[in-house]
């Protein structure tokens, strides 16, 4: 098991562990028997923010602050990791417990991520820091040189407010117009309405929240057509 998985890692990642002990136990979850890699995972979580933020800060000189850590976090966060762990074939070299295994944890975007975040964590602690960006910038590959542009990380209601200033123009009111379903299957209807747009504009949601956030998207794209007519 231990040296199909040195394979497999070297192949994949182009590292080879000087103590296979650790990529075993980073492959390792807690439901299984043995040193799992829960502390790996928070080492390489550690690693992994560090490495990302040094090479955004790097690529986006004039971003400010809130920009670069929206930016992280879409590629740190579980979903991405576990998209990248799927594209290397990590979930096959997972050891788990008998009922997750019968559940198909191999393929979980928690046990994934996580389990890639321990081989960084485990790499560090086997070779060093600059080995541990090596892999994972070969992990992410293309990823690191095809950023999603920054406008995009931005929320509709946040993009909406920052046009808004930069125009000098009054702020959205949003309100609730309508709510039906029952209690655990809520669908939650609100306007928005902004001084100087012809119109108020309408989102739906299952959270409040989800229904402002749509029509604060379509309040933008209205002011937005507007404005070039």
């Amino acid at each position: 098991m231990a040296n199909k998985a040195e394979t497999w890692l070297n192949k994949a990642l182009d590292y080879q562990f000087k103590d296979a002990r650790l990529l075993e136990q980073a492959l390792t979850h807690r439901s299984a028997r043995g040193d799992n890699n829960e502390r790996l995972e928070f080492l390489g979580d550690a690693v992994l923010d560090f490495v990302i933020s040094e090479i955004i800060f790097r690529a986006f000189p004039m971003a400010h602050e809130g920009d670069l850590s929206r930016l992280r976090a879409s590629l740190v966060k579980d979903t991405s990791l576990a998209a990248l762990a799927a594209d290397i074939g990590l979930g096959e070299h997972l050891t788990l417990g008998s009922g997750e295994r019968k559940t198909g944890g191999h393929r979980r975007e928690s046990i994934l991520s996580d389990a890639l975040e321990a081989i960084f964590g485990a790499v560090y602690l086997d070779t060093g820091f600059d080995a541990a960006a090596k892999v994972i910038a070969t992990t992410f590959g293309d990823r690191l040189q095809n950023f999603p542009t920054i406008d995009s990380l931005r929320d509709p209601k946040t993009r909406l407010q920052e046009w808004l200033q930069a125009r000098q123009m009054g702020l959205p009111e949003y309100e609730l117009t309508e709510v039906t379903g029952k209690a655990h299957r809520q669908t939650f209807e609100v306007s928005c309405s902004v001084s100087g747009a012809s119109s108020p504009t309408h989102g739906i949601g299952s959270t409040r929240r989800n229904a402002e956030q749509e029509s604060a998207e379509k309040m933008l794209l209205n002011l937005m057509q507007e404005s070039d007519s």
